[in-house]
């Protein structure tokens, strides 16, 4: 007689770079597998939702390409050949080639590099504390959400807003910048809610015809970069057809008098010029906003990936705060929600140990400081070991060529700790086998939403896979790295780190499974004053006096405008760059996670470029035509898609592929840019000029 295996149903949170982070019901087969990944009906924000990359986990986690034990290369960087080796015999290398550099050219010249392949703060975070108290180089992170944060927090004074469940209870969904189909399925889950039960519209606004806007009841399809003007042209409307709410802005905002003013000339068919939008769709929709008070404006990452990226999130911003939507249940705004997590990380990350005197690295110029960029590496040594957890520089890091020449340095030591050989992986000098988070112990927030939630342990790691916590162990003890953080294991650094956040302890946590943090109405609809010291939404930014922490003041911060505007700083076309690319993310794949699963690779295929029909029969460019792009950075090779969904002189090429797929072998951050987005840095991802044309044979 057959015995079924026996499953049960354990809870989790996905650790992925995604705002959503979603509730998970996981079934754990035999206390050892994993099966079906489902989104939890227990936390409201999930809602039983989850992308289907996450439902189908078991083909990642189970991945019989997982590395399995430590290895050190054999052949030459980049050649894929590696010898198996212990775990004591890697640890050791690391440490003694790091003491080395520490010898020769100080502890500077150690360069700890991490990012969000997980979002758990033990096993993200913790890196920094080896970092602060050997005093290596620290890690200023600019690649993802710098520039939207600082936008949204100029205008309301800090980064939270409303109960991003109330999008259910509104008359009218706007997202704004972000294609949550692709991105956080949840957001679609609640402005369909809407549509179903109140009958609200959904208006998306992007840069191309994306698969939210196919799901939306207005489009809104803008040119790369001028989100500003667009937003401009519709105030304009408000304030001149009578839709801006006096009262509201005489109580709650800073300038309105003088915000009206400068919009006089902020005509809808000015915006119309620079954003593409005809002036009919502009009038349009700010009538729509302006006779709907349940507006509700879900604004996302898009903003943060355009060097006037900050001004157009402010601009955006500052509609709801015209029309006086955040008084109202279903109205407002809402970006992220990291103003209320209050999380106290000083143990994780060793905030005690922290000598603000070393200088902090930006992430964003990786390749510039391989390569000894002087001011890149602020006028100090050049790096000579490196130690990679999370993330995967040598495909997601702008300037890719100078990102390839400095991995290919014989002088620079290289460890990377990760679950699959990545083409960061293939660079390395020691390869180490990473957990993933159903096998580790973590803590979680939803950036967009508020709960927060333990992860635990679900299966034990196959191999030799070790947690990047047990990694800093060893390596640690190795180095003379003494803290108590490094004593501590996952559990009790999560336990600690909810009792100085004030949020009880491990046991009262993981009892709530995912607890809610929501603020009250009046506070998160800021009807008690915003979080600026006069209390007021400011439409006046002060550029130079940040409401939240930063690295510094960086790019051209004294260009930007005060009041909401179109600020010209973009990469536009010229004439030997006649087209704008922006390298929007794809459905599944998330940066270069889960391009490694079967059903990922797929859905995706080989990687492509669109491009108005129009502009291709220019070129005489056909649809499956290989083309190549380029500008002063490189050039990479991939399939032209021919798509009437975009403006004319745009290119959309979605998701990070692995450079290896391009023909030629040449990804696509090859054309990006690494120059300072003001006001406190960040990668202009979306936001370049390039030229294309059919690809030779060669290519």
């Amino acid at each position: 007689m057959n015995q079924h295996a026996k499953v049960d149903i354990r809870h989790s949170t996905c650790p992925h770079d995604c705002p959503s982070a979603c509730a998970l019901d996981v079934e754990v087969i035999e206390g050892r597998s994993i099966g079906r990944v489902r989104g939890s009906k227990q936390q409201t924000y999930t809602a039983g939702v989850v992308c289907a990359k996450v439902a189908r986990y078991a083909e990642r986690i189970h991945h019989p390409e997982r590395l399995m034990y430590p290895m050190r290369r054999t052949g030459a960087k980049g050649s894929g050949q590696f010898a198996r080796i212990s775990w004591d015999e890697a640890l050791d290398e690391i440490a003694d080639r790091f003491n080395e550099a520490e010898r020769e050219f100080g502890a500077e010249s150690i360069w700890p590099y991490y990012y969000a392949g997980t979002m758990g703060l033990v096993m993200r975070d913790g890196l920094n504390r080896l970092t602060h108290v050997k005093k290596y180089s620290r890690f200023y992170q600019t690649i993802c959400a710098n520039v939207a944060r600082i936008g949204y927090a100029i205008g309301t004074g800090k980064i939270a807003g409303v109960d991003p469940r109330e999008m259910a209870l509104s008359d009218l969904v706007v997202i704004w910048g972000t294609n949550p189909v692709n991105t956080q399925v949840n957001v679609m889950t609640h402005a369909a809610r809407a549509r179903k039960e109140r009958g609200a519209k959904i208006a998306a606004v992007d840069i191309y015809d994306n698969e939210t806007m196919k799901q939306a009841d207005i489009k809104i399809i803008l040119r790369p970069g001028t989100d500003g003007a667009f937003a401009c042209g519709v105030m304009h409307v408000l304030f001149r057809d009578g839709y801006a709410d006096r009262d509201y802005l005489a109580r709650y905002t800073d300038c309105p008098d003088e915000l009206e003013a400068h919009l006089k000339t902020r005509t809808p068919e000015w915006a119309s010029v620079i954003s593409g939008v005809p002036v009919e769709e502009i009038e349009a929709f700010a009538r729509l906003v302006g006779q709907t008070k349940r507006s509700f404006l879900r604004l996302g990452y898009g903003f943060t990936r355009s060097r006037n990226g900050a001004t157009q999130m402010h601009a955006a911003l500052c509609i709801p705060a015209v029309t006086g939507a955040w008084q109202y249940e279903g109205g407002g705004a809402f970006f992220n929600n990291a103003g209320i997590w209050r999380f106290d990380e000083s143990i994780i990350e060793g905030h005690d140990a922290i000598d603000k005197s070393t200088r902090a690295l930006d992430q964003s110029q990786i390749g510039r400081i391989l390569t000894g960029d002087a001011e890149a590496l602020q006028g100090k040594g050049p790096v000579k070991a490196m130690l990679i957890q999370n993330t995967n520089p040598m495909t997601v890091a702008p300037e890719q060529a100078l990102v390839r020449q400095g991995f290919a340095r014989e002088d620079l030591f290289v460890a990377v700790h990760e679950q699959f050989m990545t083409e960061t992986a293939q660079m390395a000098d020691i390869v180490l086998p990473a957990t993933m988070f159903m096998e580790h112990d973590d803590l979680y927030y939803g950036g967009g939403h508020q709960h927060i939630s333990v992860g635990p342990k679900l299966i034990d790691p196959p191999g030799e896979c070790r947690s990047n916590h047990e990694v800093l162990q060893g390596l640690g003890r190795r180095l003379n790295a003494v803290h108590p953080g490094f004593e501590m294991t996952p559990r009790e650094l999560i336990d600690a780190t909810l009792r100085l956040s004030d949020h009880g302890d491990i046991a009262g946590l993981e009892a709530d499974l995912w607890r809610d943090l929501q603020p009250d109405f009046r506070t998160s609809h800021y009807l008690d004053g915003f979080a600026h010291a006069d209390k007021k939404f400011h439409f006046k930014a002060d550029w130079g006096k940040v409401p939240v922490g930063t690295g510094g003041l960086m790019g051209a911060w004294d260009k930007m405008p005060s009041l909401p505007d179109h600020w010209t700083i973009i990469e536009e076309a010229d004439a030997q760059h006649p087209f704008r690319l922006a390298t929007s993310p794809s459905r599944s794949f998330l940066n270069t996670s889960f391009n490694e699963t079967p059903s990922s690779q797929a859905r995706e295929g080989a990687p492509t470029v669109m491009i108005h029909p129009d502009d291709a029969a220019s070129l005489s460019i056909a649809d499956g035509d290989a083309v190549t792009l380029g500008n002063s950075r490189g050039e990479t090779t991939l399939v032209a898609t021919l798509f009437e969904g975009v403006r004319r002189g745009v290119l959309i090429a979605e998701s990070v592929h692995p450079n290896k797929n391009h023909i030629g072998g040449r990804g696509i951050n090859m054309l990006t840019g690494a120059d300072t987005i003001a006001p406190i840095g960040g990668a202009a991802f979306h936001d370049n000029k390039v030229w294309i044309r059919k690809a030779s044979a060669a290519a």
